[in-house]
């Protein structure tokens, strides 16, 4: 009977451990800044999904960046789930952030560090003011216990990669952190087919939203096919559970078409790709500094309808992650009373 008591107790504190990870110093100090709303929301497993900061740094100007994560938050909400925007703000990491928050990050725009994995540690050292890129994102939502993210679109093998060896670190996280990533594809502006080899290697999950075909971003095609296919936010939610109750370790990519009346003109879309990836060339503009300039010069020679797509889609992607989460909280919610209730009768036997 003491035995049978024990082994259930070690059970509800490991299934306790796996869905509320720890995320405090060994003096018991939070290394990461959680919201109210947010810490309630995962203590009680409801629906969250966490969302990236660079669009609203680094993706347009103020006082559009700070309309924009509004309303994406406000559709995360709307659709049953908890919005998790996350940033680092004076050298401490923010999981949800707060109106004043995000008004700050907006207001810095440019000025706060584009943060990919290998920032973090700087930023946080020297107190700064750090956007997370999709790399950091998905540790920081990892780390907390949200296993959904969504984005406008991820990074990936800049086009004439094969020569710089430009390549996002998005998709080496991708490979190494169990963190799905709902988003309208890779962008376009970078090179599609080697994106996805490279994620083939990684191990990298890559299904499409209601089509076989993976979508580019400002359009709803690319010419390449998917491996796998999801039609539903339900399909989604198991695709997500079954990689996380197998332990894989890798993150998993679900690609989300443009709304077709929001999709942008191919032709038109590409022909500004090529003129500005050129002044890109031309002006020595490389690394982490590539895709903000790359999106807004393709805006300006749109004039202004890639910006629109671009905002398009992230409210897309948002609606179709926040239901997500929330058919993936349900098969949890069911899997931990399942648990509990096994637990029970062990220890009433």
């Amino acid at each position: 009977m003491a035995s049978s008591s024990s082994s259930a107790l070690s059970r509800l504190s490991s299934i306790r451990r796996h869905f509320h990870p720890s995320h405090t110093n060994k003096d018991g100090v939070g290394l990461i800044k959680i919201s109210e709303e947010v810490s309630e929301a995962l203590s009680n497993g409801h629906a969250v999904v966490a969302l990236e900061s660079t669009i609203i740094s680094h993706g347009m100007p103020y006082p559009k960046n700070l309309e924009t994560a509004k309303e994406v938050e406000a559709v995360v909400r709307e659709n049953g789930a908890v919005p998790a925007t996350i940033a680092i703000l004076d050298g401490r990491p923010c999981v949800g952030l707060t109106m004043e928050e995000l008004e700050k990050l907006a207001k810095l725009g440019p000025r706060a560090q584009k943060t990919a994995r290998r920032d973090i540690a700087h930023v946080v050292a020297t107190r700064g003011n750090g956007a997370t890129t999709v790399s950091a994102t998905m540790i920081f939502a990892h780390m907390v216990g949200i296993p959904l993210f969504v984005t406008g679109g991820i990074g990936g093998v800049h086009r004439h990669g094969e020569h710089t060896m430009d390549i996002s670190s998005d998709l080496t996280e991708l490979g190494r952190t169990p963190v799905a990533v709902i988003s309208a594809g890779v962008k376009s502006i970078l090179d599609i087919p080697r994106t996805l080899e490279y994620l083939e290697t990684q191990g990298v999950c890559v299904a499409a939203y209601k089509t076989n075909e993976f979508p580019a971003f400002f359009t709803e095609a690319s010419g390449c096919k998917v491996p796998c296919r999801v039609d539903t936010p339900d399909d989604c939610a198991r695709f997500i559970d079954a990689n996380l109750k197998l332990e894989l370790g890798t993150g998993m990519l679900i690609a989300v078409p443009i709304p077709k009346e929001h999709s942008a003109s191919g032709s038109l879309i590409e022909s500004a790709i090529q003129t500005a990836l050129k002044e890109a060339r031309d002006k020595n503009i490389t690394g982490n500094a590539a895709t903000p300039f790359l999106l807004s010069r393709v805006n300006e020679l749109t004039g202004g309808a890639s910006l629109a797509s671009n905002i398009a889609l992230v409210k897309n992607n948002a609606l179709v992650g926040a239901k997500t989460a929330v058919a993936l909280s349900q098969i949890r919610d069911h899997c931990i009373k399942g648990g509990l209730y096994l637990c029970f009768a062990i220890i009433m036997t």
